[in-house]
């Protein structure tokens, strides 16, 4: 897999070599300009306020010395294309997902996918900002070959089930057909809970949720509220099973982090710690927003109160368990359930 990596980073670096002359950054202390991306077009989506964020500050503490250009779904809508930009020299960070990373030899980065991993926004960010924060950045640093920087950990909300009728408890799920994401620690946790795990591209699963094609689905209040899932008949009964705290990246290329100055990594790293605690912030509020606008629509909420939560954690935690075994996570795993 090391060598497949090294195969593909060569040919990532050969690329930026050809589009060097026209690439995003440039090295001068008097004169850095950054490409800044996201996939939502969305300008209330949280990564939005958190771009903004960051050339806000970028360019107020360099006094100008810094030009921050932002692009809000316009360098591509897929994270996989952002991905490309970044290692191809087009784009200078990006907010991705961290799952496509398994596919480029880099497994531990999965642990974001395992379900019940945190218990809830405040853990989330305890664990994130200390030393499994810390760990994750290490450990993708290393494995890519300092191709990944990991410079903010950026929310998506915590996700729930939604579907054509109320879910407190595994057995609810059974039967159902319930639109996941690819992993397969996710698809794993679903299976479990007697759930058959459905792929739907995400432009499509309105459509499938009204037709009935899929009993159901999962994701966050905020962006099933945006493209009314909760509106159709199998998308109406939303359960806060809160069983993902999600974590996107905001990333950099390594190696063009360390090519700037000790006084350009100190700006980036401010803006970056303000487009981070903005984004949380937004993200946050819309939760609470989403979720009043999803009750005025006509959605069935069952709280989480209301939810036996235990149940589905027998179901997460020896999956948790199996992972870190398999891939040597045994100590971050120790780190995330010692900060709850």
């Amino acid at each position: 897999m090391k060598k497949v990596f090294k195969m593909t980073a060569a040919a990532f670096l050969a690329a930026a070599t050809v589009f060097a002359g026209v690439g995003s950054l440039s090295v001068s202390a008097a004169d850095l300009t950054l490409i800044i991306a996201s996939n939502a077009t969305d300008l209330t989506n949280p990564y939005s306020y958190g771009l903004d964020k960051f050339k806000e500050v970028a360019e107020e503490v360099s006094g100008g010395a810094i030009e921050v250009v932002v692009h809000k779904g316009t360098l591509g809508e897929n994270e996989s294309e952002l991905v490309e930009k970044l290692t191809m020299g087009a784009a200078d960070m990006v907010v991705s997902s961290p799952g496509f990373m398994t596919a480029i030899g880099v497994p531990e980065i999965d642990i974001f996918s395992l379900e019940y991993l945190f218990n809830s926004f405040d853990h989330w960010e305890a664990c994130l900002d200390g030393d499994f924060g810390e760990a994750m950045r290490e450990i993708v640093l290393d494995k890519t070959y300092n191709q990944f920087r990991i410079m903010g950990y950026w929310s998506s909300s915590v996700r729930d089930v939604y579907a054509k009728q109320a879910v407190t408890s595994p057995e609810d799920l059974k039967g159902l057909s319930i639109r996941t994401q690819s992993s397969s620690v996710q698809q794993d946790f679903f299976k479990g809970c007697g759930a058959i795990p459905t792929t739907v591209a995400w432009g499509e699963l309105y459509q499938a949720l009204q037709q009935g094609v899929v009993d159901g689905a999962e994701n966050d209040y905020t962006n099933l509220t945006l493209k009314e899932h909760h509106k159709t008949p199998n998308g109406k009964y939303i359960s806060e099973t809160h069983h993902d705290y999600t974590t996107r990246l905001f990333l950099m290329d390594g190696n063009r982090y360390d090519a700037l100055t000790d006084e350009q990594k100190d700006w980036i790293n401010q803006a970056c710690e303000a487009a981070t605690a903005e984004e949380r912030e937004i993200t946050y509020k819309m939760f609470e927003e989403s979720k009043e606008k999803a009750i005025e629509d006509g959605a069935v909420i069952t709280e989480n109160a209301d939810i036996d939560i235990d149940a589905f954690k027998e179901i997460a935690l020896p999956i948790q368990d199996d992972f870190a075994e398999k891939n040597n996570m045994t100590e971050q795993l120790a780190m995330i359930r010692d900060a709850a």
